[in-house]
C-alpha cells in the first residue's frame, strides 16, 4: 500500500490498484505551490467535509481524472451542481463496498459547510478495509468518546489523525484517540498549513514515543510504503 502525502490532509493511498486520494486542497495551499495538480489522476476521490481546506480542488479532479467522488449526500449534492458526473453518496453508519475494498463513513466531532456557504452536512471520516489492510481516515475532528467503537468494529492497521489543535485534535487528545481505536502507527495530518495549526514536530513525536505510538510526520511530495 503506497501513501503520498500533498500536504494538510491530502492523501493519495493506492490499494489493490485503486488510487485513492483523500481531501484534496491543493492548488490553494500555501505550502503545496511545487504540486501540479494537472498531474494527479486518482481513480476515487474521498471528501470528510465541505471546509474548503478538505474540497477545493475535488471539482477539478474530479473532472481531469473521471474519479469518482464519495462523501456524505450534502457535499455529493454540491458537486454534482458544479459538474462533476460520478458521485457516490453516504452517510453516517453507512458502508459501501467498491472495487478496492469496503468503505465505512464514521462520525466526526466538527462543523462542515460548503466554500460559498451552503449546507455541507455532518462531517465524518473514513474507515477503509481491504485485503491489503485497514486504515482509518479521521478526517477534521476532536476527540469523542465514539471513537471506541471505530477500535471495536475492525482491527485498524494505521490512522490519519489531526494533530494540529484550534480546529481539531491536539497531540494529546490524538494519543487518547489512537487508544480509543487500538493503533499505535499513526500519520498525522491538519499541521503547520496556517499560523494556527503550527506544531512543534520534534516535541509532538517525543509525546507519542513515549506513549508507546509511531507518529508519521510526511513532507509534502514524500512518499511511503505500508503493509507491503
Amino acid at each position: 500500500m503506497r501513501i503520498k502525502y500533498y500536504g494538510h490532509s491530502c492523501f493519495e493511498i493506492i490499494i489493490n490498484n485503486k488510487k485513492l486520494l483523500f481531501d484534496p486542497f491543493i492548488s490553494e495551499n500555501p505550502l503545496a505551490k511545487n504540486i501540479d495538480i494537472s498531474q494527479i489522476m486518482p481513480d476515487y476521490i474521498l471528501v470528510s467535509h465541505g471546509h474548503a481546506d478538505h474540497i477545493s480542488d475535488a471539482a477539478k479532479i474530479a473532472n481531469q481524472s473521471d474519479a469518482t467522488v464519495i462523501s456524505n449526500f450534502e457535499i455529493i449534492s454540491w458537486l454534482r451542481k458544479k459538474g462533476v458526473k460520478k458521485l457516490h453518496e453516504m452517510n453516517i453508519g453507512g458502508k459501501f463496498t467498491f472495487d478496492f475494498g469496503n468503505v465505512k463513513f464514521f462520525n466526526a466531532a466538527h462543523s462542515s459547510s460548503m466554500p460559498d456557504g451552503a449546507h455541507g452536512g455532518s462531517a465524518g471520516g473514513f474507515l477503509i478495509q481491504s485485503s491489503e489492510g485497514n486504515f482509518y481516515f479521521a478526517g477534521d475532528t476532536g476527540l469523542f468518546y465514539d471513537m471506541k467503537l471505530i477500535g471495536e468494529f475492525m482491527s485498524i492497521d494505521f490512522a490519519m489523525l489531526p494533530i494540529g489543535n484550534n480546529f481539531t485534535m491536539d497531540a494529546d487528545n490524538a494519543i487518547i484517540a489512537s487508544n480509543f481505536i487500538n493503533c499505535d502507527k499513526i500519520i498525522g495530518m491538519h499541521y503547520d498549513t496556517f499560523p494556527q495549526i503550527t506544531i512543534d514536530k520534534i516535541e509532538t513525536k517525543v509525546k507519542f514515543q513515549r506513549a508507546g505510538k509511531e507518529l508519521i510526520l510526511l513532507n509534502i511530495g514524500d512518499e511511503l510504503n505500508l503493509l507491503n
